[in-house]
């Protein structure tokens, strides 16, 4: 079974998580089809909108961990930042729906995304610190922009989930629906989204983000490395082993 499930109809493509026994957790060969995915589309001139969803019960629990700590990214050319990068500079609207948790680059790649729809049941983490390393996706510039810097200290600092409630207050979310509803609605603005010129979808995209591209790739490039240097201190060491071992890590030595 394939852990990303590719479509593209109706100038769509859509990107499924199906991966929904080890709760949509990204591999480094998820984060490589999704980032060719993007590429293949952005040079598609037939597809003119990406939609991200998972499953009803599980948008992602963030990177699978024993793929990660076989793989760890410790390159700025990892599949991950390969992926971030793809997300980051694609010129057409993207659109995510969200159900359940969302963990990690779940979260972070959803500032990317320019409607997110979100399950009544969502639920939102970054625990970047708590795992001994820090934030990803340009999420320590993007996160204070979005939520203000105070719900995002809470979020990144203290690593403490928010509910789909928060996020729609915030502007991360969209729009809330029940979950059994959230990837129709995604689809179904997918499909208004490419009746439409797409000069204008691309300039208008352009224009909101213009000044702020160059900013989040130099903050994404600063962030990847940071993070790959992280990964092979104590902390994060202990924050991994920790989870393997299904115990509480301790940090009061680090």
């Amino acid at each position: 079974m394939t852990d990303i499930l590719i479509d593209t109809s109706d100038s769509v493509t859509t990107l499924t998580l199906n991966r929904v026994a080890k709760k949509n957790s990204f591999t480094t060969a998820m984060y490589s089809a999704m980032a060719d995915a993007l590429t293949q589309a952005q040079a598609d001139a037939s597809v003119r909108v990406v939609v991200f969803q998972g499953h009803e019960t599980i948008f992602s629990s963030g990177n699978d961990i024993a793929d990660f700590l076989k793989n760890p990214p410790t390159s700025v050319d990892a599949p991950v930042f390969q992926f971030l990068r793809a997300i980051n500079l694609f010129t057409k609207p993207i659109i995510a729906a969200v159900c359940g948790p969302a963990v990690g680059i779940g979260t972070t790649m959803l500032f990317h995304c320019d409607l997110v729809y979100a399950g009544d049941n969502a639920a939102f983490a970054m625990p970047f610190v708590n795992l001994g390393v820090c934030p990803e996706a340009a999420s320590s510039l993007l996160a204070p922009q979005r939520m203000g810097y105070g719900r995002a200290a809470e979020a990144l600092l203290l690593g403490e989930p928010f509910l789909a409630e928060s996020a729609l207050e915030m502007g991360l979310v969209s729009r809330i629906v029940p979950p059994a509803e959230a990837n129709a609605l995604a689809r179904r603005q997918a499909q208004k989204l490419a009746t439409k010129p797409m000069a204008s979808l691309l300039a208008t995209k352009q224009l909101m983000k213009q000044g702020q591209a160059s900013l989040v790739a130099q903050r994404m490039a600063e962030e990847a490395v940071i993070f790959g240097r992280m990964l092979g201190e104590p902390a994060a060491r202990e924050a991994f082993s920790a989870f393997m071992e299904k115990r509480q890590p301790d940090f009061s030595s680090f």
